[in-house]
């Protein structure tokens, strides 16, 4: 009986291809694989197959399986159909929120600034604590969705991208960016307190657009250049 199945073996290695723990532009030996999870290269292909599917990698014949650069363009137009879904998603939150909801936000809000000071030098992080964190920061978000009944649209965003969710743990690296989240996220709930309409989008895009801004040039340096595609 084999120790690890497809599916298994799938969901192991895309959550370390998301939290950067197999890096972009390396390449996958199907063999070392094979010994790794002590199963057969059949089921090590279909694994690699789906993970091709999904964009996180690349299958080059007769060369190997590569995992995919991060792609900026890619990253981007997700960011910004995320502005334009979250807002709308807030702005209806706003007009309709209830006195318990808005607590419920405020709550997630205190769990994620004790969370990172929990974590203590956050130039160490783990990927493991990156990813709690990271957690904490999202669940703050999924209220208002979760609100408007709009879970198949928060789902839809959250799923694993080989882009987006990949440039997210760039910008984690060190946890650089978790004192703006913190204080955007304090900017949301200022306006949900206010029920400031009108700020809504000026807000949510520097949040989103915020690890662009904090990478900034440095995209482009030798740092991050085997990891990104332009």
């Amino acid at each position: 009986m084999t120790k690890y199945s497809s599916e298994e073996i799938y969901n192991i290695l895309e959550r370390e291809l998301v939290t950067l723990q197999i890096k972009p532009n390396e390449i996958l030996s199907e063999n070392t694989l094979c010994t790794r999870f002590d199963v057969s290269r059949t089921i090590v292909r279909s694994a690699l197959q789906r993970l091709s599917q999904t964009g996180f990698v690349e299958i080059i014949p007769h060369v190997g399986t590569r995992v995919t650069p991060i792609d900026l363009e890619e990253v981007n137009q997700f960011i910004y159909m995320r502005i334009a879904v979250e807002s709308r998603v807030l702005r209806d939150f706003i007009n309709t929120m209830t006195p318990p909801q808005v607590e419920r936000l405020r709550f997630c809000k205190t769990a994620l600034e004790e969370a990172v000071e929990k974590a203590g030098d956050l130039s160490e992080l783990t990927a493991e604590q990156s990813n709690t964190l990271l957690t904490r920061d999202l669940a703050f978000h999924e209220v208002y969705f979760e609100c408007m009944g709009k879970r198949i649209l928060w789902d839809i965003l959250t799923q694993p991208k080989p882009g987006y969710s990949r440039f997210i743990r760039l910008d984690m690296l060190g946890g650089k960016n978790l004192p703006d989240v913190i204080n955007e996220h304090a900017e949301l709930m200022d306006i949900i307190d206010r029920a400031d309409i009108s700020a809504i989008e000026d807000v949510v895009s520097r949040h989103l657009y915020g690890g662009i801004r904090r990478l900034g040039s440095k995209i482009y340096s030798d740092q991050f250049d085997r990891y990104i595609k332009y």
